[in-house]
């Protein structure tokens, strides 16, 4: 028995609503045959540009991975970390010897002024456009040498980010249980009030929503005691 797959019923839908749209371009545009033609002629490339945009998965996966630049998100099933993949999720997450990703239990007091973000905030990255909340902060960028130069810095902008704070933040994955992770600069954070996003993890970190931000959880407050 022959498959009959998802791009074939869509070919097949498409055949079928030439027959209506022709009459409706008679209805509508009476005028000459000629006429009649072009405006047949127009909405067949318009179908063609959306066959090639809207209903192209390729340019979907091209559309959102130019949304998200140097957003560096950390899988929970990596374990190993081959060149040119992301760090191990645990790096990201946990607390680490050295400190990265704001995962040190350094108690962050006083809180400097230019530091613009607390943690529980929800924020916006301004570039992927996803909602997140931040869950740790360094006053100044503390990362590996591997994943600064993955970023793909120039001179002048690593020049930049150095010295800026950045925000570990929590993201929703591609389904309800999972959980992507970022290592934001504040160049590219932006704060949402009143919204409370369903991410998991969150209950490890913050006791509830209290309509503004999450309230953290104590030993989170002893880290950060001025957020």
């Amino acid at each position: 028995m022959p498959q009959i797959t998802a791009a074939a019923i869509m070919q097949l839908t498409l055949l079928l609503s030439a027959l209506p749209a022709q009459y409706l371009i008679s209805k509508w545009t009476g005028g000459s045959a000629a006429q009649r033609l072009h405006a047949t002629k127009s909405v067949l490339k318009a179908w063609g540009e959306i066959r090639k945009s809207y209903l192209n998965l390729t340019a979907w996966i091209d559309w959102m991975s130019s949304r998200l630049p140097r957003v560096t998100f950390f899988g929970a099933e990596e374990e190993e970390t081959p060149p040119g993949e992301p760090l191990p999720f645990e790096m990201m997450l946990n607390d680490n010897d050295f400190g990265y990703f704001a995962a040190s239990n350094e108690v962050r007091s006083p809180r400097p002024e230019y530091v613009l973000h607390r943690v529980g905030e929800v924020i916006m990255e301004k570039n992927s456009h996803m909602v997140g909340v931040i869950v740790g902060w360094d006053a100044e960028l503390r990362a590996p040498p591997e994943w600064i130069k993955r970023e793909g810095y120039t001179d002048s902008e690593l020049k930049r980010v150095q010295n800026s704070p950045h925000y570990k933040v929590l993201f929703s994955g591609p389904d309800e249980s999972s959980l992507m992770v970022g290592y934001v600069p504040q160049s590219r954070v932006q704060l949402l009030e009143g919204f409370m996003p369903n991410i998991p993890m969150l209950q490890q970190y913050f006791t509830h929503f209290d309509g503004k931000k999450f309230v953290m959880q104590e030993w989170l407050e002893k880290i950060y005691p001025d957020d």
